[in-house]
Parts: structure tokens; C-alpha cells; sequence
């Protein structure tokens, strides 16, 4: 931006706070114009600095005034020419200086100060940096910056090292590398550090506490941290006091701290990386190594041997043969620490050494390694067996992380050095009370990856053919091999696996028809073990030409054909065998290759041997596959995918051709057979569950289709044509439809899509009337990929197949729908991208020849797909509105706006209809207006569209009410409450008022949440309890209002679908209950079990039996009460209404599980239990008038009482037995004294605390 445009945009300021500057630059341009000044940016410079002059002359800085001329000034200042800054620099200097001291300077002021002395700063050559600190010039200036990158307030602090790093990274021009201030910079900042460092460790001493000097000491290492790293690196003076004030810092307690001192060292080595600066590198390495701590301190050394394996890192970046040949050295001295009694110091020992074996072995010492290399590598392998030594027993785990890492590391060199590793770790893990065994597992798989499994099973063999006395068996060594075997010798398979499995499957061959035993099920298992590890070995093998050969395809075929339970394995085995070839011919980078020993030529030589295998190979992988049952074909389909991509072309036709003439004699067969022919066949595949011959070989061309030369296209389309139009075989014309996105994945078969379009485009508008339910999805899949390369000749297919398409926007099958709506938005940009073209109408089947032309454009596309509207039929009415509410959302931005008022004005008409599909699709289309259309386009639709919306709001079927409640509650939020609700119906206002007080409520009640800190509490997950929703709304209302986008229940298609939305996974909840017998536990692997597991706790049924008889404290009997808490009760029965919490539901499973359920009793009769429940009332019913006078003649209160029951001695309106008017004691009751009546007559059971009241 230049001088200008910043100073327009002072002129026209946007906020108070630039009102100030605004006036004081406008004062400055009348001065230059009455002065007859250029408005240059000396001419700016010069008049602002005699302006900051003014506003500084005084003793009293005119704090305002100069904000304003120092923030013009740091404006003004990079344009400025630097010899003016050079000659004015002690002038500058001096009047900026009160502003930068001024005791009530605040950041307004402090920072564009600063601004103004970097640009000063920036501008000054070599001689006036040689000037001392004592006089005016720059290093007073740096000084003062110095002071104020270790301010206590953030912005002033972070301004100034801002300016540090410009002016040290833009040294002037002289033969130094380093900015003449580079070394002042860090010794303040060092002499800063140290100071705050020593007041620490005093404070630290006489444990005060939390030290006041930590915000401080954090500042100073920003500090630091920002002159290292914009000096690249830090003067080589200074490194070793640095070093240990850092590495004293690092050991507090203070986490900031630490990690502030670490990243110091991070950007000094950082800064070293480059050639420029990699001679500081050995010193500073030097002098880290000398700064080594006692052995034993868990707080110093865990920094400084992470410091020393980042310094080591960066050596072998600029060094790294140097760095190698230290790397014996190093290992040792690091190796040392872990036989610490510290956890820390032992882990950072062994991270350490993990570092140096992955950073410190170059590349050549693995590719070719000279005598010195080999060497090396011999002493680092004596270390190594040295840790497995008893001094290191405590560290076994470190130890074994650092094994890891060296074989990850050495890869194949780790064969033989590191032989005697394997040795020591296998018999370890060969011992039984070794706890280790996962930790040792990993550490063979990796060395079986490094030096390959032959060399590891020398070292530690199986023992499992020919078991020899005292060498234990190692059958837990083929679960790692097959983790880890890869990149090597497929002959040794060959040797040392194939005739093992022989071996076994020969012992489980001689067992017969006999019962298994243990010994035949392990040999099973083993056999099985065996076969995993193929996989492996086909991985990039070392001798696939040789090891691959005639005998052993041939052995592989016959597993294939009389292995099933290994088919997975050798398949999988196949297919790695040429995937990993190809992966490697497409590396193109070189340090990918070295991961492996096969070159890309001799990648493409494997590539090219199994190109001539492939044919015999593919006959056996069809064979095999027509004779597996459907779902376990995929991993053989996958296999047969790959080898088709490398099979040579002349046989690719012939298999082609075989299977193509298989199929056409298939379907004629088929074609050919009688109704009960086809029954009887159909009963016959059922029977083996295997599909019909025809399905099989289609399967089979479409897998062959992508790699078919487009000679061959003619004979795959007259395929497709004919099966497309067989309307009897659902399946096999879901599977022909598939074809043509499959060919739309290769080049060839895009090019013969876009060659054969019109004959394809006849195919589908053809079969359109032939389409089965189950082919829907697949039809809508290849017409979309027909429409992707539809030439601009050809859009007239477009209005010729919408109609279809737009009816399956309402198909049950929801990926049909989703497929559906994706078509539309595609035709929609297709006709974009043809913008200009001719649409033929005369060329669409359902209009006339003679139809006028017209142009594609978007308000065309609208124009086709609105047609649908004055369609005879709801159910297509709905559709297109549907179809209309996708492609408005999708296009709203591009569509012209009289095109979209007038849409929108339709579908206000449409609301006032009576059919109720249509309408339920109108609400969908006015709630994607109401979000996603402009206000000002809806603000004028609202007068109308808000009393057509309330007529719905009375209606509850098909949840039209929440429907029309959530479009209300949306515009609520948009347009606001007021605006709505001036067009709402009287009647109707309350449902305003009502969404408007919902909101509100859950807004406080949603800030007291925050203010409790409640939210996103792991009680929202509990069950619910109480009757209280405990989820994220507090109602269902709540949640269908403010679950943004989601549908109610009930409807056909989801606003998800329609807006192009991915559906959310639904959210499980609520409790699933187990209805159970108590005298036998469910069995669930029954196919009745099912039916006893419920959503609804069950109930728990009574049981007939003898019980104690009940007396009172007199010891009379207590005769017709059910439970203990039965006591009368004589009151209305709307205290109990809302008793029955759970409605309908509950009443059914009360029926059918509850006490009164109907029961079988002996010889399977039905038995019916005949006792009441607390709340029958067979007798007449009571009026509460009555209930009032007879409460009154008793003088009791009834409803004090709150343990009543219905029992059969309750009040039943006077039934005379028992009653409370008779005034007579019923059989059972209890005594009453004196004229206390208050407890009621009725065979009441006297309790313990009515003793001695009345």
C-alpha cells in the first residue's frame, strides 16, 4: 500500500479514536499547501517532526498531540529517503526520546515510537553503528528497545521485539555476517537473564514461595529467544554462559520456563542448519558436552541430553559422516544414563539414543558402506549387546525401545551385527516367568523386518516338524512373522513353510472322519498360521522371477480350489504380490526407495513375469469365483480387479470373449426356459444359496470393462442393452445399470461414453417404463454419469429424462433419493456450463416435433423442472416442488431475482391447497426460503405466507403443527418476533408468543448454565430421571424448534437430503429391557429371544401363593388387603388421573405382564385373577358434595392419609359392608376411642403411631 492510499484512509476515518489523527494530518496538508510544499514524504517527515517538537518542547508532553504526530510519523517514516534519516538521526532521536520516557506513556504512544525508530534503525550504515553507547546513535536506540521488549504490558513488549528482529535480520552492508548490535543485543539480554536468574535461586533458597521474578525471567527469555533467532543463531562469545543460564532455567519447576529455555536451544541449533552459521556448531556442542551434570540428577540431566540429541540432529544435517563416526562415542556416554535409578533420566537416555540411530546413520553407510562405516557399525552393535547386560536390568523396557530403533534403523545391514540381540531377546521371551513377552514380540517382528525371517529363524527356529529334546517349540513366532515378513526371499517359503504345512495338513488328512482331538484342531490352526504369512512374503519379494515359477502358481491354484478357509489369505497374498510391484514403478521420489531393496527396474521386471502368469491365473480366480457363495466373493473380485490391470491385452480379449459368450448363452437359456423351468431352477439355487450362472458373469464383465480396448465396447453395449430391458431379473438389471459408471472411471471408457452418448441417451429414455424398484438407485447412478459427459449437441436429454428423475426425489429407498437430488444439481451446472447452447425440444419425446428451440440458462432449467407443477397427480406435484426446494438452495446465488420472487410466489399459492403431500412439501420449500433467501426478498412474501402457514398450524396430522412451529421459530430468528407477529391472525398470535417466551427461557436458562459451569456435564448422557428430559433440550418441542435443520419424525424425505446435507448418524437412547422368567434365564441365542426384549421396563408379575396372615397388634386377623400400605381412602379420583405415567404403552404391557395378566394354570386353562386393584371402583361413584357432608359427619380429613388404597373394606358409596355412615366397627377394624373418627372406617390396620391418639 503506498504513502497515499494509508493517508486517504486517515483522512476518512472509521472509528472515535482517529479522530485526533485525522485533524492533526489535515492541519499538516494546509500547512504544506500555504507553504507551497510538495506533498512528499520528506515534506510530510519535516513537518511532522517540527509538529512532534512542539507537542514534546514543554516539560508537559501533550500526551494527545503527540500520539497522534508519532503515529504519523511511523506512517510517513519507511517512505521517508534514508539518507534524510541518516543526517536528522540525533534530531529524530532527541524528541522522540521524551515520548518514549514519558512516565504515562500507554501503548497508543509506545508503539508507533517504536515503529518510528525501527525505520530510523533500519536506515543507518556501518559508521554510525560504530559509534558508542555513550553518544547519540543507534545503539542508544537499540538499548531503548531493549528495555521495552521485557516491558510488563503485552503489546508494548511484543511491538518492540518485533522491531529487534526486523533491524537484526537487516544488517547494513559490510564482510560480517552477523548486525553490528548483534552481540550488544545479547549481552543485554543475557545480563537481563542472569540477573533474574540469580534473584530466583536466592528466593528459591529461603523458600518464599512462588517468586515475583518469574513473569520477569519469562519476558527475558522471550527476550533472548527473539535475538537468537533473528541473529541466526547466537555469537559464539556468548554461547557458554547461555548454555548455562538455559540449562539452569530448565530444571524449575515452572513449566513455561523450561520449555522457553528448550525452544532457545530449538531456534540456536535452528539458526546453525545453514551453512553460514554451522561453524558456531562444535563449539556450541563442545561446550554443552563440558556442562554435563552429575549422573544422578533426575531434574538437570533429563534437558541437558535432550539439548545434546537436538545439537546432534542438526551435526548430521550439515556433518553427517563426521557425525557417524561419533556416533560409538555418543552412545556410549548416553547409554551410561540408563543404568539410573531414575525413571526420567533413563527415559530421556533411551529417547536420546532412538534419536541419534534415526538422525545420525546416513543413507550411504546402509547403501554402500565403506571399512570405517562397517566398523562403526560393529562397535555400535557391542553397545547394544551391552545393554542387555544385568547392570541395565532395570531399564530392559528403555533398553528395548533403543533395540527397536536400531533395527528400524539398519534395517537389512542389522544382518549379522546384530545377531547375538536376537539370540539374547528370543530366549528371554522363551522364558516362562519374563514378563516382557509383548515388549520382546515387537522387537523380534521388528528385527524379522530388518534382517528378514530366514536369518531370525536360524537364530531362533521353530522346532515344529522335527521337535528336538531340550529346544523348546516357537509356534508363537509364526503370529509375528506374519506381522512383520516383507521385502524378502519368497523362496524360503517355499522351503521352510510349504512342506511344514504339508506336514500338518497330512496328520489332520490321516485323522479321517474321526472326531477331532486337540492335537488335529492345533495342527489345523497351525496350518492356517502358515498360509497368513504368504501375504507377507508376497510383498515386494527379493526373487519373485525365480521363487514365483510354474510349480508353485500351480500349488497356489489348487488351495484356491480345495482350501476354502484359505482362499483369503493366498487371494490377498496374490494381490499384494502385484499391487506392491506397482506401487513402487510409481515412486517417483528417491528417499521412498530406499525403503525397500527392489529397484523400480526390477519392480517392473516382477510386474512384467506376472503379465504372463495372469491369464492361467484369472481362469482359476473365475472358476473359484463362480464357486463361492455371494457375500464371502469380494476379496476374490478385488484379486481378480488387479490382475486384469497387468494381463496382456490379446488374452484380456479372448477372457473376455468367453465370458461374454458364457453370458449371451446364459440369458438365451434363460430367455428359452418355461415358467415352471425357472421355478424349478430358482428352488434349486435356494437350496445351495449360490446366484444364478448369469448374475456370476456379470459380475465378471463389469470387472473386466475399465481394462477392455474400444473395439471391445460395441460387444460390452449390446450386453448392457439387452439386460437392461429385462424386466423379469431385477438383479441382473441392477448389475447392468452399474456398467456404465464403472466405464466413466477409466480414460477409455470415458472416451467411448462421450462417443457413444446418443445411443446411450435412446437406451435410457427406452428402458425408462422397464425399470424395476431394486435397479432405481443404479439407473439414477448411470444416468448421472451419462449427463457428466453429455456433449452441448445433446442437452435436450435433459428435459427428456427429468420428469423420471424428479419422481425419484420421493422414492422410498433413501440413496435413491440422495442420488436423485445429486442428478439435479448436476443437469443444473451441466446447462450452466452450456450457457449459450441450443436445447432441440423438437428432439424431446413428449413434444411435439415442431417445438420451438431455446437457450440454456439456469431460468431455462427452472422453467422445465416447474412443468412438473401442473402435473394431474399430487404425488408428482410434490416431487417437483421437492425437486424445485433443492436445485433453489443450490442455485439461489445465480438465479436471476424475478425468477426467484416468482417462484417463491407459486409456492404461496401452492400452500393454500388441500392436499396434503403437496403441502407437506410446500413447508420444506418455504423453510429453505426462510433461510437462505435475502430478507429483502422475503420481508415483502411475509404479509401473505404468514396467515397461509398459521391455516396449518391447526392441523396434527403428519406433524404439520411442529412442521409449521419450526418455520415460524426460523423466522422468528431472522426477521425478528415484532415483524412476524404484525402479520399473524389475532387467533393465532399466542403461538407467536408463545415460541418467543420458549426462547427466552431457554436463553437464561442456558446462561445459567454458563455462570454454574453445568454445561457439557457428563449428567447429559445419564438416563433420564424423574420424569426430566436430561438431554440437550428440555422438550421435544424444544428440540424440534432448535435442532437447526433435522425433520420430525414421519416424514418421507429429510431437509438433509433436500438441502444436500450429509445425514447425521442417529443418536441411540433411552434403555433397553430384558423380560425374563424367574425360574429360567433367557436364552438369548434362541430365535424367540427377541421377542422378550423391550424398550418398556416390564413389570412384575404376581404370583399366586401361600403368604402369612396379617394381625394387628390385638392379634386380629386383617382380612382383604393386598399390601401392607392398604388403607382406605375416600376421595375424588382426579387425584389419581395423572398416576399413569405411561399412557398407552404402559397399559398395554400392564395387560399383558402385569398382576393381572391372564395366566395358565394346570392342563394349559386359562386363569384370570379376580383381585382389585388399588384404583377399581365397581360400586357407584361419589359426588364431592357427598364426600364433603360425609366428611363433615365423621369430622375426618381423608386426604391427610396419604398411605390409602382401595382395598375391599373401602368406602364403595354405601355398600353397607363395613361403611362409615352405619357407625358400626367393621370385621378387622381397629378400635376407635372417644370421639376421634378421623382415621376412618373401613378395615383400617391400626398402625404403631395411631396408639393412643383420639
Amino acid at each position: 500500500m503506498s504513502l497515499e492510499e494509508k493517508l486517504d484512509k486517515i483522512r476518512s476515518p472509521k472509528l472515535q479514536n482517529q479522530q485526533q489523527t485525522q485533524v492533526v494530518l489535515k492541519a499538516v496538508d494546509d500547512t504544506l499547501e500555504d507553504q507551497k510544499t510538495d506533498a512528499t514524504p520528506t515534506g510530510y517527515f519535516a513537518a511532522l517532526l517540527a509538529l512532534l517538537r512542539q507537542a514534546v518542547s514543554t516539560n508537559v508532553v501533550n500526551k494527545d498531540l503527540a500520539t497522534s504526530v508519532v503515529y504519523l510519523l511511523d506512517v510517513v517514516a519507511p517512505f521517508a529517503p534514508q539518507p534524510l534519516l541518516r543526517s536528522k538521526f540525533s534530531q529524530i532521536l532527541t524528541n522522540l526520546a521524551p515520548a518514549l520516557t514519558f512516565p504515562e506513556a500507554d501503548a497508543p504512544l509506545l508503539r508507533p515510537s517504536i515503529g518510528c525508530l525501527e525505520s530510523l534503525l533500519l536506515a543507518q550504515d556501518s559508521s554510525a553503528w560504530e559509534l558508542s553507547y555513550t553518544e547519540i546513535g543507534p545503539r542508544r536506540a537499540i538499548a531503548g528497545l531493549l528495555n521495552l521488549a521485557v516491558d510488563h504490558r503485552p503489546k508494548i513488549r511484543k511491538r518492540a521485539q518485533e522491531a529487534i528482529t526486523t533491524v537484526l535480520r537487516s544488517p547494513p552492508p559490510s564482510p560480517s555476517l552477523d548486525h553490528p548490535a548483534a552481540d550488544m543485543c545479547a549481552e543485554t539480554a543475557l545480563k537481563s537473564l542472569n540477573d533474574l536468574s540469580a534473584r530466583a535461586d536466592k528466593n528459591k533458597n529461603k523458600k518464599s514461595g512462588p517468586s515475583e521474578h518469574e513473569p520477569a525471567m519469562i519476558h527475558a527469555l522471550q527476550l533472548v529467544k527473539t535475538v537468537a533467532a533473528a541473529s541466526g543463531g547466537w555469537p559464539s562469545k556468548k554461547i557458554e554462559p547461555l548454555c548455562e543460564v538455559l540449562l539452569n532455567i530448565s530444571k524449575s519447576s515452572n513449566e513455561y520456563m523450561a520449555m522457553a529455555a528448550f525452544e532457545i536451544f530449538e531456534i540456536i541449533f535452528e539458526g546453525m542448519a545453514g551453512s553460514t552459521a554451522s561453524s558456531k556448531l562444535p563449539r556450541l556442542l563442545e561446550v554443552i558436552s563440558e556442562l554435563r551434570p552429575s549422573q544422578n540428577d533426575s531434574q538437570l540431566l533429563p534437558p541437558w541430553i535432550a539439548v545434546l540429541s537436538r545439537g546432534y540432529d542438526v551435526s548430521a544435517q550439515i556433518e553427517p559422516d563426521d557425525t557417524f563416526q561419533k556416533l560409538p562415542e555418543l552412545f556410549g556416554l548416553i547409554s551410561s544414563f540408563l543404568a539410573s535409578s531414575s525413571h526420567n533420566i533413563r527415559v530421556s537416555a533411551s529417547e536420546c539414543l532412538i534419536s541419534f540411530m534415526a538422525n545420525c546413520v546416513p543413507d550411504s553407510v546402509l547403501l554402500h558402506p565403506s571399512i570405517f562405516d562397517e566398523k562403526v557399525l560393529e562397535k555400535l552393535a557391542r553397545a547394544a549387546i551391552d545393554l542387555l547386560s544385568v547392570k541395565y536390568q532395570a531399564a530392559w523396557m528403555e533398553t528395548f525401545n533403543v533395540m527397536g530403533a536400531m533395527f528400524d534403523n539398519l534395517r537389512w545391514r542389522a544382518d549379522p551385527i546384530l545377531t547375538e540381540v536376537v539370540r539374547a531377546i528370543g530366549e528371554l521371551r522363551g522364558n516362562d516367568s519374563f514378563t516382557g513377552k509383548r515388549e520382546a514380540d515387537e522387537i523380534i517382528g521388528k528385527a524379522i523386518r530388518a534382517m528378514g525371517p530366514e536369518s531370525v529363524l536360524n537364530i531362533l527356529p521353530l522346532n515344529l516338524a522335527k521337535p528336538q529334546a531340550g529346544q523348546p517349540g516357537r509356534a508363537w513366532m509364526l503370529p509375528i512373522l506374519r506381522d512383520y515378513v516383507s521385502n524378502t526371499n519368497l523362496q524360503h517359503f517355499k522351503t521352510e513353510f510349504v512342506p511344514l504345512s504339508e506336514m500338518m495338513f497330512q496328520r489332520v488328512i490321516d485323522n479321517g472322519e474321526a472326531e477331532k482331538t486337540m492335537e488335529i484342531k492345533i495342527f489345523e490352526t497351525l496350518v492356517q498360521q502358515i498360509w497368513a504369512l504368504l501375504p507377507g512374503y508376497c510383498d515386494l519379494p527379493l526373487d519373485l522371477t525365480e521363487s514365483f515359477d510354474k510349480p508353485f502358481a500351480e500349488l497356489v491354484s489348487n488351495l484356491l480350489y480345495r482350501q476354502v478357509e484359505l482362499r483369503p489369505d493366498v487371494c490377498r497374498a496374490l494381490q499384494v504380490l502385484v499391487d506392491s510391484n506397482k506401487a513402487l514403478v510409481s515412486i517417483e521420489a528417491e528417499e521412498d526407495l530406499m525403503q525397500s531393496r527392489v529397484s523400480k527396474e526390477a519392480a517392473q521386471k516382477n510386474i512384467e513375469h506376472l503379465s504372463g502368469i495372469a491369464s492361467n491365473m484369472l481362469a482359476v480366480l473365475f472358476n473359484v469365483y463362480s464357486q463361492t457363495l455371494p457375500q464371502f466373493r469380494v476379496y476374490i473380485l478385488k484379486c481378480i480387479n488387479t490382475y486384469l490391470s497387468i494381463v496382456p491385452t490379446q488374452e484380456l480379449m479372448e477372457t473376455f470373449e468367453r465370458v461374454s459368450t458364457m453370458l449371451r448363452s446364459s440369458l438365451t437359456e434363460s430367455a428359452a426356459q418355461t415358467q415352471a423351468e425357472k421355478q424349478k431352477e430358482k428352488e434349486k439355487n435356494a437350496a445351495d444359496k449360490m446366484p444364478p450362472l448369469s448374475h456370476t458373469l456379470m459380475d465378471l464383465v463389469i470387472t473386466i470393462a475399465i481394462y477392455l480396448p474400444r473395439d471391445s465396447f460395441s460387444t460390452l453395449f449390446s450386453i448392457a442393452s439387452v439386460i437392461i430391458l429385462m424386466e423379469s431379473d431385477p438383479q441382473l438389471q441392477k448389475k447392468a445399470y452399474k456398467l456404465i459408471p464403472r466405464l466413466g472411471d477409466s480414460p477409455t471408457g470415458q472416451e467411448a461414453l462421450a462417443e457413444r452418448s446418443t445411443e446411450l441417451q435412446q437406451l435410457m429414455l427406452n428402458s425408462a417404463e422397464k425399470v424395476s424398484a431394486p435397479a432405481r438407485r443404479d439407473r439414477l447412478a448411470a444416468i448421472t454419469t451419462l449427463v457428466s459427459f453429455l456433449p452441448n449437441e445433446s442437452l435436450h436429454f435433459i428435459p427428456s429424462i427429468l420428469s423420471e428423475v424428479i419422481i425419484s426425489c420421493k422414492e422410498v429407498n433413501e440413496k435413491a433419493r440422495t442420488t436423485a437430488f445429486d442428478l439435479l444439481v448436476l443437469m443444473g451446472e451441466k446447462i450452466i456450463a452450456a450457457d449459450g447452447s441450443t436445447i432441440d425440444n423438437g428432439k424431446v419425446p413428449h413434444m411435439p416435433d415442431d417445438a420451438p428451440a431455446v437457450t440454456a440458462n439456469l431460468e431455462e432449467y427452472f422453467t422445465m423442472l416447474s412443468a412438473g407443477l401442473a402435473g394431474g397427480e399430487p404425488h408428482m406435484v410434490s416431487a417437483t416442488i421437492t425437486a424445485l426446494t433443492r436445485i433453489l438452495y443450490q442455485f439461489r446465488g445465480s438465479l436471476k431475482r424475478e425468477t426467484v420472487s416468482e417462484i417463491v410466489e407459486t409456492m404461496d399459492l401452492f400452500l393454500t391447497h388441500k392436499n396434503r403431500e403437496i403441502v407437506r412439501s410446500v413447508l420444506g420449500f418455504v423453510k429453505v426460503c426462510i433461510i437462505s433467501l435475502p430478507t429483502e426478498l422475503m420481508l415483502p412474501r411475509l404479509q401473505t405466507l404468514v396467515p397461509n402457514l398459521m391455516i396449518w398450524s391447526h392441523e396434527h396430522k403428519a406433524q404439520f403443527k411442529s412442521k409449521v412451529k419450526h418455520i415460524l421459530e426460523r423466522m422468528i430468528r431472522r426477521f425478528g418476533a415484532k415483524v412476524v407477529d404484525q402479520y399473524c391472525p389475532e387467533e393465532d398470535k399466542k403461538l407467536i408468543a408463545n415460541i418467543r417466551k420458549t426462547r427466552e427461557r431457554n436463553k437464561r436458562q442456558k446462561d445459567a448454565a454458563k455462570v454454574a459451569g453445568a454445561e457439557e456435564s457428563d449428567e447429559d448422557t445419564a438416563a433420564p430421571t424423574n420424569g426430566k428430559r436430561k438431554g440437550h433440550f428440555e422438550s421435544e418441542y424444544d428440540e424440534a424448534v432448535y435442532g437447526s435443520d433435522e425433520e420430525s419424525e414421519g416424514s418421507d424425505i429429510s431437509d438433509n437430503e433436500v438441502l444436500g446435507k450429509k445425514r447425521k448418524a442417529a443418536k441411540k437412547s433411552g434403555n433397553t429391557y430384558i423380560h425374563e422368567d424367574e425360574d429360567e434365564p433367557l436364552d438369548l441365542l434362541d430365535r424367540k429371544a427377541l421377542a422378550n426384549i423391550s424398550s418398556t421396563k416390564p413389570l412384575k408379575q404376581r404370583r399366586p401363593g401361600k403368604t402369612k396372615a396379617k394381625v394387628d397388634l390385638d392379634g386380629k386377623l386383617l382380612l382383604g388387603q393386598d399390601s401392607d400400605d392398604d388403607v382406605m381412602v375416600l376421595d375424588t379420583p382426579a387425584q389419581d388421573a395423572g398416576g399413569d405415567t405411561e399412557g398407552g404403552i404402559g397399559a398395554y404391557v400392564k395387560a399383558i405382564k402385569g398382576r393381572d395378566a391372564v395366566q395358565r394354570g394346570r392342563g394349559g386353562r386359562l386363569k384370570f385373577s379376580n383381585k382389585r386393584d388399588k384404583d377399581e371402583d365397581d360400586g357407584m361413584d361419589v359426588d364431592e358434595d357427598d364426600v364433603k357432608s360425609i366428611k363433615n359427619k365423621t369430622g375426618g380429613d381423608f386426604r391427610r392419609d396419604s398411605r390409602g388404597g382401595g382395598g375391599r373394606g373401602s368406602y364403595r358409596g354405601g355398600s353397607g359392608r363395613g361403611g362409615i355412615s352405619s357407625g358400626r366397627r367393621g370385621l378387622g377394624e381397629e378400635k376407635r376411642h372417644g370421639s376421634s373418627g378421623n382415621r376412618g372406617g373401613g378395615r383400617v390396620r391400626k398402625s404403631p403411631r395411631g396408639r393412643g391418639r383420639g
